[in-house]
This record gives C-alpha cells, structure tokens and sequence, in this order.
C-alpha cells in the first residue's frame, strides 16, 4: 500500500489529468442523453452547447438551473390546490358570452378554464390606471376603506417614499380590525436591500401577517429548487369586492437604484381596478398562493364574496399560469389569441423574447393582414433580455409588425393586449421565455366594448410617447450590434 501512494504521488499530475479528461467525456455523454428529454430544440441546442464548450462548468449549471420544475413536495403541494381551487371556483357562477361574440373567444373561454380552472364570470366593471403615483395613492384609499380583509401580493415590495401611504393604509386597517395578509416575491423584493429590510420591520411592528413566496432555502423542500424560479404576480384584494392586478410593483418608479436615477430612469405601468364576480377568482389565487406559503388554509366564505357591485357589464377570466401547472397557460393563451385575430393585434411588452411558436403566430398573423403591432422599450434596464429581444426585431419587420419603441428615458414594463375589438388580456406577464416557463404569473381576459376602448386610449397614450422603428432604420445599425443581439439571443434560450 506504501508503494501505491507512493506512486500515486510521484504520477499525481497525469492521474489528475486522465481523470479529468475522463470526467469531462462522460459528462458530455450524459448531457446528449439527458438534456434533450423533454426539452424545446432550441433550449436543448442552447444547454448542449454551454456543456459542450465547457462541461465541468455547464454540467453542474445544468443540473442546478437546466429543469424548470418544482422540486417534489412543492410539486405534491401544487397538486393538492389546483383540486381544491378547481373545487372552489365551482362556487363562483359563470358568465355567459353574447351570442354574436366569434367562436374562437368561446373557444378560448374554454381553454382558460381548462388550464387554470377559473370559470368566465359576467357583470364585472374595470378602470384603468397608468399614472404611477396616482395608482399607488388609490390603492391605499381602497385599503383605507377596507371593512374586514386586505390581501396584498406583489413581485417586489418594499417601504420607501413612494410606497408609505400604502403601508400606513395597511397599518391602519390592521389597527381596526381588518385582517391584513402580504406576500411578496423573496428575490424580487431581498435584493432591493435597506427598503425591504424597513417594509419587513414595519409588518412586524403592526403586526401584520406576511411571507415571502418562494423562498431562497434550496433544498427547503427535500429537494434543490433551482432559484430562479419566482411569483411575479401583482394583487392586491380589499374585502372581496375590491381588486387591482397589472404589472406594477409596490416600489419607486425609479426602483431606488442609483443607476436609474442617474441615468433618469423611470418605469411606465397599467394598473387595472376590478369589481365584480372576477374579484372572488382573484382572491382564490391569493389563497392558493397564502396556502403556498404559509400552510394556512383560508375559508371558502372569507375568499368566495357575494359581490356588492354588480352593475359592470365586462365579461373576465382570471388565467393563473407558471411552473405548478402543466402546461405553459400564458402562452397557449397568448397563441390561441394571436392566432385568432382577423384586424388587428396590439402587443406591449417590455421583455419580448418569444419562442418559436409565439414568433411564428405573430409573423403568420402580420402575413395573412392582420395589422400587427408592438409596443417595446427603445431602451433596456437588462442587458441580456434587451440585446435578444433586439434580435428578433428584422424578422418581425419584414414580416409587416410594426414596432412602437416608448421613448427613453422611460421604461415601458405594461403588458396587455388586444386582439380585434373582441378582447384584451392584461396582467403580468411579459411575453418571454421566463414568464412562460418559470414565473408564476396571472392575466386576465376581459371582453367588453367599453374597456377596450379604455384600452385603446391607453395604447393611444403610449403610442403618442413612442417611435416608430422602421426596416430601413434597422438594417442600418452597427454590425457588431447586431452580432451581440444575435449572441444574447442564444443565451436567453437556455432555460
């Protein structure tokens, strides 16, 4: 035995070496076998590639990063509630569409409930907000107003300047009664440092019950979850009869970064207020999400409300989507929609980085005459996403989209869209890989002539602060732009 380690010793450099040439072939013919299984083309081409340079480093970040599926007890969780919310919505009465409406929304209506359980609801009023401050400051009357329940979910929350009104709402409705219940988003919400340390020593101080949904404990639940995987929904419930959803964080418009505010960087929203039978829809995800994270089951009286105002005249559907469903709800839908349309399509997202499939509903869309259009950013406040959402910009022109970018220094993060004069879906999710496969999102489908014309005065808004991208402006830009766009493209596709 002496003599072994004596040899080993003296040949350490050359075993270490065999080995880990050694390692390094396995790895690559594992990754050819595994990676694949299951997986889009382009993602497993992307993952292939990254192990193939370098399988040492892409194997590891493969088995950490490469499966967007919640680890096993999560997984048995989620099953548990999507058959207590499929059980549940059957207590919120559905609504019927006109009978001129076309067939491809019923059609769609079925395809929602199929996917998220969430039944058409009728008899449902919306107003919408795209004004920052002023969308904060009616959230917190609402909350003001609040009788018996408030339930607060966002992507990032944190106490600052701009959010406080809100947060003293919430104290004061704790401090009558009012059951207050938060959850936020733990990445989303950690990162931003100090302001989220102050909103955490706040709830606790007022004592008001909160959580951070998916928390960042890997192995918290028997089982590595990768961390990237996030609850980017926006709600907030006030009594059961009160609802906002939308894309905007409880936050400073500025995001509190010293970047941003150099830079004079600002986020432009829309924000939707709900009444109506929908509520009820929306305060189920709430719980479904509570139950999440908490453990606590909230009672079918305490979210199902008989609803107050049922004057409206919107058709809606809640469609809940992310990595405890089966399917990618967001994006059948999205497809379904596109797919549809016969006059026009208005698309506004700040993170467009489809797949195939969304691109290519889009293009056949523009090419059959559909007049299609798509309101982006003219700039990014992330680099990887912007360059690749760039990428896709020749195909879409030459297919006859028209690109709308929002004039800097603002940040388009609204996102909804319009198909026809028939229906809108507004919510928060973006139309990228991300939102489809790792984020918990929720949109809604609203259908009503009168809220798509509040729709179009809103796009109408966004299209006076906007400029047209042409194709001829876009085959002009640098050569070496256009080869990092088509670089950070490939690397958007490793999901």
């Amino acid at each position: 035995m002496a003599e072994f380690w004596q040899w080993v010793q003296e040949h350490w450099l050359g075993l270490l070496t065999y080995g880990y040439w050694a390692l390094d072939a396995v790895l690559r013919v594992i990754a050819i076998v595994v990676v694949p299984r299951n997986r889009r083309p382009g993602s497993a081409l992307a993952w292939l590639l990254a192990i193939m340079v370098v399988p040492i480093v892409g194997f590891p970040l493969y088995l950490m990063l490469g499966k967007a599926e919640l680890p096993r007890k999560r997984r048995e969780k989620q099953v548990a509630i999507n058959r207590l919310m499929r059980v549940r919505a059957e207590t919120i009465p559905d609504g019927e569409l006109d009978e001129d409406v076309p067939s491809w929304l019923q059609s769609a209506v079925r395809l929602n409930k199929e996917l998220g359980a969430f039944p058409l609801t009728g008899n449902n009023s919306a107003d919408l907000e795209i004004d920052y401050a002023a969308s904060l400051a009616a959230m917190a009357a609402d909350v003001r107003d609040a009788e018996d329940q408030v339930h607060a979910l966002f992507y990032t929350m944190v106490l600052d300047d701009a959010t406080s009104e809100l947060f003293e709402a919430f104290a004061d409705a704790r401090a009558r009664g009012v059951d207050v219940r938060v959850l936020y988003d733990h990445f989303g919400s950690l990162h931003h440092g100090k302001p989220y340390r102050r909103m955490r020593r706040f709830l606790d101080e007022h004592g008001i019950e909160h959580y951070p949904m998916m928390p960042l404990k890997p192995f918290s639940d028997g089982a590595f979850q990768r961390p990237d995987l996030r609850n980017h929904r926006k709600l907030l419930l006030v009594d059961g009869q009160v609802g906002w959803m939308g894309s905007q964080n409880v936050i400073a418009s500025h995001y509190n970064s010293r970047a941003n505010k150099r830079r004079g960087l600002h986020w432009q929203e829309t924000m939707a207020r709900l009444h109506g039978p929908i509520v009820s829809e929306m305060n189920l995800l709430f719980a479904i999400d509570w139950y999440y994270e908490s453990g606590q089951t909230l009672s079918l009286e305490s979210v199902v409300r008989t609803p107050r105002d049922t004057s409206g005249t919107y058709e809606c559907q809640l469609v809940p989507s992310g990595p405890g469903f089966v399917f990618e709800n967001n994006l059948l839908l999205f497809n379904q929609l596109f797919y549809s349309a016969s006059e026009r399509i208005v698309a506004v997202s700040p993170y467009f980085v489809p797949d195939e499939s969304m691109l290519g509903a889009l293009i056949t869309a523009a090419r059959r005459g559909v007049d299609v259009e798509l309101f982006v950013s003219e700039i990014g406040d992330q680099f990887l996403v912007f360059h690749a959402q760039r990428s896709y910009y020749t195909q879409l022109l030459e297919a006859g989209v028209r690109i709308q970018l929002y004039r800097a220094p603002t940040i388009l993060h609204a996102k909804h869209i319009t198909i026809d004069e028939s229906v809108t879906v507004i919510g928060s999710s973006n139309m990228d890989i991300r939102s489809f496969l790792l984020q918990m999102e929720s949109s809604m489908m609203v259908g009503g002539s009168d809220f798509m014309q509040k729709m179009r005065e809103v796009e109408a808004a966004y299209r006076a602060r906007s400029r047209e991208l042409t194709l001829e402006e876009w085959q002009r830009r640098p050569r070496v732009m256009a080869l990092l766009d088509n670089v950070c493209r490939l690397a958007s596709a490793v999901v």
